[in-house]
């Protein structure tokens, strides 16, 4: 079984998330939607309903199950049995940071990052961006996946 872990904050999780997760699964057998607890990090969401709102997303789909953990990235993909991490990029800019984690990753444990860039059309979609619109109380529908119920 070739399963991959997908990390992140995910304070929301996106419409380009979830193109993400649709589009790794044509590579792997199974992806654990792995929320990182960061207690330096800020969030918008509590963790139970950013836990709550995924599973609830993919409910019906018995190859993706949602964990959170307060581990190092690597280590929660070991503890789950995950040969990969799955990593999606918008930018130049995320590619550079990516690399040196991932090489990192693989330097310590074999674990292998794979990378999906994200799709034209959702590129300029960001959690920040989701944030920043909801703390002006606008409409964040056209940036979640439909089936979200978090705010």
């Amino acid at each position: 079984m070739r399963r991959a872990i997908f990390p992140g904050t995910f304070d929301p999780f996106t419409i380009g998330h979830q193109s993400l997760v649709r589009r790794a699964l044509e590579i792997v057998d199974e992806i654990i939607i792995a929320i990182g607890i960061n207690e330096k990090k800020q969030t918008y969401f509590p963790l139970d309903k950013r836990l709550e709102a995924i599973e609830k997303l993919y409910k019906h789909n018995d190859r993706v199950q949602v964990m959170a953990y307060d581990s190092l990235t690597v280590d929660f993909a070991q503890s789950v049995d995950a040969q990969f991490i799955m990593r999606g990029i918008r930018t130049v800019n995320d590619f550079e940071y990516e690399k040196s984690i991932a090489d990192v990753n693989r330097k310590l444990t074999g674990i292998e990052t794979f990378i999906l860039f994200t799709e034209p059309e959702h590129t300029h979609i960001s959690s920040s961006i989701v944030r920043e619109l909801l703390s002006y109380d606008k409409d964040i529908s056209l940036f979640v996946p439909k089936e979200t119920e978090l705010y």
